[in-house]
C-alpha cells in the first residue's frame, strides 16, 4: 500500500452541525432554487448569467465580488437571474499549481483537506448570508458534494470529469440544475450521454452508503468549446453550431432540454477579453430563431474585480490567480448590456 493516511475526514454531519444554514437562508435558498427551476422548466423568460472567479481563493475578495453582483442584481432583476460562480476545486490536468480552496485554504498554505472543506463551506455561507444570491460550484470530485449541497443553487460537470461514471450517477441524485460540459475534445454525443445518464434514475454507492436516486430532470448542456488534436482551438458558440446541438439534442427523449454557453475557455482560447464579444453574439443568435429562444438559457462568465491572472506570489486583491477573468467595470457593464438585449 502507497497510501499515507494523514487524517481522518469530519463527517458530512459533523461539518453542518459546527457551521449549520441558517432557516432564513434556507428559504431564500428555497425561492431562489424555485426562480431558476422556471427558466429550465419554461415557465420563465428570464436568463441565466453563471458568473464568477474562474477559482475562489480569497474569501474576502470573493465576497467583495459577490456583494457587488447582488447590488447588480436588484437593477437587473426583471431580465437576469445572476448565480454567482464560487469555484473550490481547480482542476489541474498534470496535477501541478493551485488546486482550490478546498485543497489549500490559503494559495501558500500546505494542502489540509479538513480545514479546506470547513474553509469551503465557510465562505460560501457567508457569501449567501451577504448577497442573498446562492452560488455554482463545479464538481470535480463528487464526495466532496454533501459538504455544501444545501447551499448551492447550480452545480457543474467540467470538460475533463463529464465521462467519469461516478459524476453522472450523482448528479442523477441532485435536485438543482447540473450542466454537463462537451468534453475537451468537443464530442457532444459523450455530453448527451452524459445528460442522459443523470436524468435516470440509478442505484449505485456514494459515501459508503448504497443510495437509490430518482434522476435530475434539470441535467443540461454546456458548450465550451474544445481543441483538436494538434492543439487548435474550435469554439462551439456559434449559430450554426448551437442549431447543431439543437437538432441532436431534440432526438433524444430528454426532459428540459437546455444550453448554456461558456464565453471563456476554448470558446474564447482563454482570451479573457474576449467574452462581451461572444456573449453578445450569443445573444443575437437566440433572437434570430425561436429554437434557440426555447432552448438557449443562459451564459457562463469568468469575472473578477481586477482583470487577468497572476501569479500566487503578487497577491492582488481580486485577480485571478488560475484563468484570466473580466475585471468588474467591463462585466458590469456586459451585464447591463444583456439585461438591455433580453
Amino acid at each position: 500500500m502507497s497510501f499515507q493516511y494523514v487524517r481522518e475526514m469530519p463527517s458530512v454531519k459533523e461539518i453542518m452541525q459546527t457551521m449549520p444554514l441558517s432557516a432564513n437562508l434556507k428559504k431564500l435558498k428555497q425561492k431562489r432554487d424555485e426562480e431558476i427551476r422556471e427558466v429550465f422548466e419554461r415557465n420563465s423568460d428570464r436568463f441565466l448569467v453563471i458568473i464568477g472567479p474562474c477559482s475562489a481563493d480569497n474569501e474576502e475578495s470573493v465576497c467583495d465580488y459577490v456583494s457587488r453582483l447582488a447590488r447588480l442584481q436588484e437593477e437587473v432583476r426583471d431580465k437576469l437571474i445572476i448565480i454567482p460562480r464560487i469555484y473550490t476545486n481547480k482542476p489541474r490536468t498534470t496535477g501541478e499549481g493551485y488546486k482550490g480552496m478546498a485543497h489549500q485554504p490559503k494559495p501558500m498554505e500546505e494542502p489540509n483537506m479538513v480545514r479546506g472543506l470547513k474553509a469551503i463551506r465557510k465562505m460560501h455561507i457567508r457569501a449567501l448570508e451577504e448577497s442573498h444570491l446562492p452560488a455554482a460550484d463545479e464538481m470535480l470530485y463528487p464526495g466532496n458534494y454533501p459538504y455544501l449541497e444545501d447551499i448551492l443553487s447550480y452545480v457543474a460537470v467540467g470538460a475533463r470529469s463529464v465521462e467519469n461514471q461516478l459524476h453522472r450517477l450523482t448528479i442523477s441524485g441532485l435536485d438543482v440544475p447540473a450542466g454537463m460540459k462537451n468534453p475537451t475534445g468537443g464530442d457532444l454525443e459523450v455530453m448527451l450521454n452524459s445528460v442522459q445518464a443523470a436524468q435516470l434514475p440509478h442505484i449505485f454507492v456514494y459515501n459508503g452508503w448504497e443510495v437509490s436516486t430518482t434522476g435530475n430532470s434539470l441535467a443540461h448542456c454546456i458548450l465550451r468549446g474544445a481543441v483538436d488534436p494538434y492543439g487548435t482551438n474550435i469554439p462551439n458558440y456559434h449559430y450554426e453550431d448551437l442549431m447543431r446541438l439543437s437538432e441532436i439534442y431534440k432526438k433524444r427523449n430528454l426532459a428540459n432540454l437546455a444550453i448554456i454557453v461558456d464565453t471563456n475557455h476554448a470558446n474564447s482560447n482563454k482570451k479573457f477579453h474576449e467574452q462581451p464579444r461572444i456573449a453578445k453574439e450569443v445573444i443575437r443568435s437566440r433572437e434570430h430563431s425561436k429554437t434557440l429562444r426555447n432552448k438557449l438559457k443562459g451564459l457562463m462568465i469568468e469575472s473578477y474585480i481586477v482583470e487577468g491572472t497572476q501569479k500566487i506570489s503578487e497577491n492582488v486583491y481580486g485577480k485571478s490567480i488560475t484563468d484570466p477573468c473580466l475585471g468588474w467595470e467591463d462585466s458590469e457593464r456586459l451585464i447591463r448590456d444583456l439585461a438591455e438585449s433580453i
